[in-house]
């Protein structure tokens, strides 16, 4: 195998899958990436057999068909360390790599390409196509709510569902929930899959073109995402997700509109001497008018009165400050609906505009 690159695009590339290599593998193969040349074309693997990523690159002349397997984390620095604007010529022979570069030279130790895991190839019970920037902007608006080492291993990743002409994705960790779900055109399986922690950061990360789109495929162990660059495949949780469409609030009469930003900054302020570990703050609600007070042990405390609409009955509520201020990062819109039931009962959370039709369910801290 030989073929000569850009630094620039096989530094960008190894960029993409070098951050699924672990540290301490099951197998010792999982530091390594595969690299296969076909024609024109140079893709690069990795996997942690969990999560695998396969980056394309076109390189500007045609190669024989190639492959082998080298130690992602040295190839990686290599082309790190090469002058951006370089060429790089890589050649294969005798159980070894050899990376020129101008006046450098490097020899990697390889395998052969039959030894790479590859996730196996399946079928398809659902296909669909959407644009990035929608999938990237449903997956943010969510992706903060997900359990993190929770006991329950369902919590620890989203909800991907479909189900006629809605799909919808959905996060909690017990505490808290998102959700929001946009309308497709086309019918839509009714299939629901729980995407890992790990495989919705890895998402976020490689969905960086808005203007694209991204082909979603999957079966009951596996989800895969392609798009011209790349493909995305992760094993999917083995788990049912709680059935949370129970939780959400359909009438309240106890309904608080808020400027969102004047509200963000007010809860910034009160988290201040907010109790380190408890994060409380209580929200008193009278009409036309919302005090946030918070408190720590060392008996200081902090009071912000906000002009707000609100007309229902007088309600005292505390929640975790932090909860609270993590929807309000995510939310794009001037104005913000809470509905409220009573002191003890969660709390749904809206834009008053249409938002990838996001709604969040908090609960508040008894004390």
């Amino acid at each position: 195998m030989n073929f000569v690159i850009d630094r620039k695009l096989l530094y960008q590339s190894l960029q993409k899958v070098v951050g699924i290599l672990s540290g301490r593998p099951r197998m010792p193969i999982l530091t390594h990436v595969l690299l296969e040349v076909n024609d024109n074309c140079l893709c690069i693997t990795a996997t942690d057999l969990e999560i695998e990523i396969t980056v394309r690159v076109i390189l500007q002349d045609k190669y024989p068909i190639g492959s082998v397997i080298v130690p992602g984390r040295k190839f990686f620095e290599i082309c790190r360390s090469l002058s951006e604007s370089s060429k790089i010529s890589i050649v294969s022979k005798d159980k070894k790599m050899i990376i020129c570069s101008g006046c450098s030279k490097f020899y990697l130790s390889t395998f052969s390409s039959l030894d790479f895991p590859k996730l196996e190839k399946w079928g398809n019970n659902l296909k669909l196509v959407i644009s990035q920037a929608i999938l990237k902007k449903m997956i943010e608006l969510t992706q903060f709510s997900m359990g993190h080492q929770d006991v329950r291993y369902c919590l620890n990743g989203i909800l991907f569902e479909t189900k006629e002409h809605i799909l919808r994705i959905v996060a909690t960790d017990g505490h808290r929930l998102a959700s929001c779900e946009i309308t497709m055109d086309l019918l839509l399986p009714n299939q629901s899959s729980i995407i890992p922690r790990k495989g919705v950061i890895e998402i976020l990360r490689l969905l960086n073109v808005k203007e694209k789109l991204v082909n979603i495929q999957t079966n009951s162990n596996n989800l895969r995402m392609e798009t011209e660059n790349y493909t995305f495949t992760s094993k999917l949780i083995d788990a049912v997700f709680p059935n949370c469409h129970d939780v959400f609030i359909k009438r309240s009469k106890n309904v608080l509109e808020v400027e969102c930003g004047i509200l963000k900054q007010a809860l910034k302020r009160a988290a201040i001497l907010a109790n380190e570990k408890l994060r409380i703050v209580r929200f008193t609600l009278i009409t036309n008018q919302l005090k946030i007070t918070a408190h720590n042990f060392e008996h200081e405390a902090s009071e912000e009165i906000l002009d707000v609409l609100y007309s229902g009955k007088s309600i005292k509520i505390s929640f975790n400050v932090d909860y609270l201020i993590d929807v309000l990062q995510v939310m794009d819109t001037q104005f913000l609906r809470f509905y409220l039931t009573d002191e003890i009962s969660s709390v749904q959370i809206e834009s008053t505009e249409k938002c990838h039709g996001a709604t969040y369910i908090v609960m508040p801290i008894r004390i």
